[in-house]
C-alpha cells in the first residue's frame, strides 16, 4: 500500500513541478488560471495521500470540501475572464 501512495505522491509532485514551470512561462490569464488550478488540486491530492498513509479519516472530509471550493474558484475565475459572457 505504501508503494502505491509513494508512487502517487511522486507523480503529483512531478505534475506540480511541471505546472510551476508552465506558470512562469504562461503568457495569458487563462493559462495562469488553469495551471494554478492544477497546482491546487495537486496539493489536495498530496494531502489526501499523506492522510491515507497516516490512516486519518477526517482529512478526507476536509479534502472533499477543499475540492468543492477549488471548483467554485475555477468557475468564478472563468466568469471573470470571460466578463460574464456565457
Amino acid at each position: 500500500m505504501m508503494v502505491v501512495v509513494g508512487a502517487t505522491v511522486a507523480v503529483l509532485v512531478v505534475a506540480a513541478v511541471l505546472g510551476l514551470v508552465r506558470l512562469y512561462t504562461a503568457t495569458d490569464d487563462a493559462s495562469v488560471a488553469a495551471v494554478s488550478d492544477l497546482l491546487y488540486f495537486c496539493a489536495v491530492g498530496i494531502i489526501v495521500m499523506g492522510a491515507l498513509a497516516a490512516g486519518s479519516s477526517i482529512v478526507f472530509d476536509v479534502a472533499a470540501i477543499a475540492s468543492l471550493v477549488g471548483i467554485l474558484a475555477t468557475v468564478a475565475l472563468s466568469r471573470i475572464l470571460t466578463r460574464g459572457r456565457r
